[in-house]
């Protein structure tokens, strides 16, 4: 070994700051002061572990707690939205050429629409561009999200007229029959 390259070693005085318990190592410093010992660090004594369940288990609990109402509040309000008639009619997905003729016809929510149904179908029926599929996937798609959708009967149509075919077979037999 060569000499003179090693440091000098001596007996150091250890001085822990938290709690000022003091023992003597070896050391190339002749005196060491730290900021925490095994005396009273929390882990060495446990203090840690019995402080943390304690706090931590009411801490946890709370957490859970505020968090199932935040969460019960977030789905009180999705679905009061989802429900709401002041959706627009886009959320209906109806065909482009369906929604297209809704919006030139004035009608932009779901409110509107349940309004024109329950004048009828006819009344949904007269707007431009609008036809009996679109009706129908409407109607659908607004029990689908949950909507009533009112159902009001149609007037009764009036008789069809014969065909002129037939109103000559008709009238030629009636003339026959008064001629016997």
């Amino acid at each position: 070994m060569k000499t003179e390259i090693h440091p000098q070693v001596f007996d150091a005085k250890v001085t822990c700051a938290s709690c000022g318990t003091t023992w003597v190592t070896t050391s190339t410093k002749k005196e060491l002061r730290i900021d925490v010992c095994s005396n009273c660090h929390p882990f060495f004594t446990g203090e840690a572990a019995r402080i943390m369940d304690i706090e931590g288990q009411v801490d946890r609990f709370y957490k859970k707690l505020s968090a199932r109402q935040t969460y019960v509040e977030q789905q009180k309000s999705k679905e009061e939205a989802s429900n709401s008639p002041d959706r627009s009619i886009d959320d209906l997905a109806l065909s482009p050429r369906a929604t297209d003729a809704l919006k030139k016809a004035g009608i932009l929510t779901i409110g509107q629409i349940l309004a024109k149904l329950g004048e009828g179908n006819a009344a949904m029926l007269e707007v431009a561009g609008f036809g009996q599929s679109s009706l129908t996937a409407a109607k659908k798609k607004l029990r689908s999200l949950g909507f009533e959708v009112p159902e009001v009967p149609d007037p009764p149509k009036p008789p069809k007229a014969p065909k002129v075919s037939e109103a000559v077979e008709t009238s030629e037999t009636t003339e026959a029959e008064a001629g016997e």
